[in-house]
């Protein structure tokens, strides 16, 4: 627990980023460990979603994440389960600066399994700050208060990428639409209880659908890899490729595709996996990194 070698620093409200100043029920200071600097809350976008995320979310986050840091926005979340937590360390990752929201004390870690993840939030220049005392225990409530500020720390906005109907995603969706900022939310399948919360505040006009994170930065970054349709590449690797890129398909599934037999397209697919283009997961070939 490294982290806690940090001292806990307190900032007033007076010092707080304008665009928390403004919010219902401010607190009037906040506890923090890290190097507190305003530029961290210039271009500030606030990421939530389920606990349970899903392959999906992961996805998701996998996709928007190098256009978000390449455009240099501070990424906030609350350091919970599932997206929280892989939003901030797909952010760290990629050398981005991100600052969690905690629903407890700075000395209370949860979840137990963050222990790195503070440590690296600190180490990069972020900040982990909460309302509560240091050994403040979090209860069912201290979340959804703790939503508020997790949404008036965000100037860009804030983007739900999954969220089921009753959770508090959706609390801090609320809570940005009240402070009028922008709400931003992925579609997902129709058949995943993860992805009610979002199509809900798509069908209800209560965020923007959001499909790419251009629509958030407004500028289309160029993230420089390779191109994984590159011409060297087998012509049925290519045809695989543009298969999954629509879904994952089992070898079967994909055999029967190519008009090949398993053997030979199980073959084909080891390769692809060997080359880092393809994963395999319950019995199904996923696309990496398109």
């Amino acid at each position: 627990m490294r982290w806690k070698q940090w001292p806990i620093e307190i900032i007033k409200k007076a010092d707080f980023p304008e665009q928390l100043k403004n919010i219902r029920n401010c607190p009037k200071l906040l506890y923090y460990r890290g190097e507190w600097n305003d530029k961290l809350f210039k271009k500030a976008l606030t990421i939530v979603g389920s606990r349970r995320m899903s392959r999906y979310g992961r996805e998701v986050l996998e996709k928007f994440m190098p256009n978000l840091t390449a455009n240099g926005l501070t990424i906030v979340s609350g350091f919970m389960y599932g997206i929280d937590t892989e939003s901030h360390r797909k952010c760290l990752e990629l050398g981005g600066k991100t600052v969690a929201v905690l629903g407890g004390g700075l000395d209370v870690l949860t979840p137990a399994e963050n222990d790195n993840l503070y440590d690296q939030i600190l180490s990069t220049g972020g900040v982990v700050v909460t309302e509560y005392e240091k050994d403040f225990q979090p209860t069912l409530w201290s979340f959804p208060q703790r939503d508020r500020i997790v949404a008036g720390l965000a100037n860009v906005g804030i983007l739900v990428v999954e969220a089921g109907m009753k959770s508090g995603s959706l609390i801090t969706a609320r809570y940005g639409r009240e402070q009028g900022k922008n709400v931003w939310a992925g579609p997902g399948p129709i058949t995943s209880s993860v992805s009610e919360g979002t199509n809900y505040l798509i069908k209800e006009r209560l965020a923007k659908i959001v499909i790419e994170a251009s629509q958030i930065t407004e500028k289309k970054t160029v993230i420089s890899q390779e191109n994984i349709f590159d011409n060297n590449l087998p012509v049925d690797q290519k045809k695989i490729m543009v298969m999954l890129k629509i879904e994952p398909m089992t070898v079967d599934e994909i055999s029967r595709s190519l008009k090949k037999n398993i053997s030979e397209t199980g073959l084909t697919i080891s390769l692809m996996s060997l080359g880092d283009l393809v994963t395999e997961e319950n019995g199904k070939i996923y696309l990496k990194k398109v």
